[in-house]
């Protein structure tokens, strides 16, 4: 389990990681990357970083070469700017957020869908029985007479 200070360490490279992505990697393959998380181990010596590509899946594969390449440069930048005495090394992993996002509301959506179709069909309904199903106790009528 990560600490606060191993927390503040993947902030720091998550921002690091995204302004050399912007300004310094010039791979072609490279496509509109956004760093969305990274976690770092419990001894502070590994950092997977993750990330999302809008785009189809041959974007996908393309950047995640490209992300594969620059990674030395990446991690020397990281160990620069950090200033710690180890520098983490460096994995890079796609997040499957967006594409967990987009299943879940598929599922909403059908839900809603079949939440329509019941409402519909109930709206027009009545009991099959009584209105109160529930059994009352009979009044005798001896006790009213008695009164």
């Amino acid at each position: 389990m990560a600490g606060p200070r191993n927390a503040k360490v993947g902030d720091r490279i998550k921002v690091v990681v995204a302004q050399m992505l912007e300004r310094r990697v010039k791979d072609p393959r490279l496509g509109f990357v956004t760093i969305t998380d990274v976690r770092m181990t419990g001894d502070g010596q590994q950092a997977s970083v993750f990330y999302t590509v809008m785009g189809d899946e041959a974007q996908r594969a393309d950047t995640a070469a490209a992300l594969k390449s620059a990674t030395g440069l990446i991690r020397s930048e990281v160990g620069k700017q950090l200033g710690t005495r180890i520098t983490p090394s460096i994995t890079f992993y796609l997040d499957a957020v967006p594409e967990t996002a987009k299943e879940i509301e598929d599922l909403l959506a059908k839900v809603k869908a079949s939440d329509e179709e019941v409402a519909s069909r109930s709206a027009g309904a009545q009991y099959a029985g009584d209105a109160d199903p529930y059994k009352k106790p009979v009044a005798d009528e001896d006790e009213d007479d008695d009164a």
